[in-house]
This record gives C-alpha cells, structure tokens and sequence, in this order.
C-alpha cells in the first residue's frame, strides 16, 4: 500500500508535463545551472521572504555590491527575480510562485528523512 510520498509522487506524475522543444530543454537546463552557483542561490533565497535591495542581499550574504549586481542581473535575465524600483533603490523578489515552488519542493526534498527507498 502507498503511503503519503507514493501518493504524491503519483499526484505528481497525473499533473500534465508541456511538450518541450529541444530549445525549451537547453533553456530549462540553463536556468538549472544558474541556481548551480550557491552565491546565485542564496541571493535568490534572500528574495524569496522579502524584497530586497542591492546592498542588503550584499550586506547579508558578506558579497561584494558588484558581484550581487552581477549575479541578479543573470537572474533577472532567466525570469527568476524581479526588480521593482521605489525612490532610489530597486528591490528584488522571486518572480513568482513557479520559482518558489521549485525553491521550497527542492529544500523539503533535501530536509526530508532519507529512510523512504
């Protein structure tokens, strides 16, 4: 009998996967490499509670202003964060709810007792 897990892995498997070109792969790769990098990963975990500027992700990470700039301009480009401006500063979030559940599934997975095989 299939316990919890079985069943959302089932759950999983009923959701209807989109047809992906060969182009839309290369693309969904792309991104998975961007979150390889732990410095990218953990600038968009810091925009995944709150908005965030520039020197606060800098400041809370002990990275340099440029290299955060750098790596949130990347992340802007693949469609992972958002920046919206107020007065002077622009604040980043994640972009949207895809993006977080990728982000909380993958970090329940990790968390998750390993006993289950």
């Amino acid at each position: 009998m299939c316990s919890d897990p079985c069943s959302e892995a089932q759950d999983a498997k009923n959701s209807p996967l989109p047809v992906l070109s060969s182009q839309d792969i290369a693309q969904l790769a792309d991104t998975f490499k961007l979150l390889g990098d732990p410095s990218r990963l953990r600038i968009l975990l810091q925009c995944w509670t709150h908005p965030a500027a520039v020197n606060d992700i800098a400041e809370a990470l002990q990275l340099s202003q440029s290299l955060v700039s750098h790596h949130l301009r990347l992340l802007k480009a693949a469609r992972l964060v958002i920046g919206e401006r107020h007065a002077r500063h622009i604040y980043y979030r994640v972009a949207d709810k895809h993006v977080s559940h990728v982000l909380l599934d993958m970090a329940v997975h990790l968390t998750e007792e390993q006993g289950e095989d």
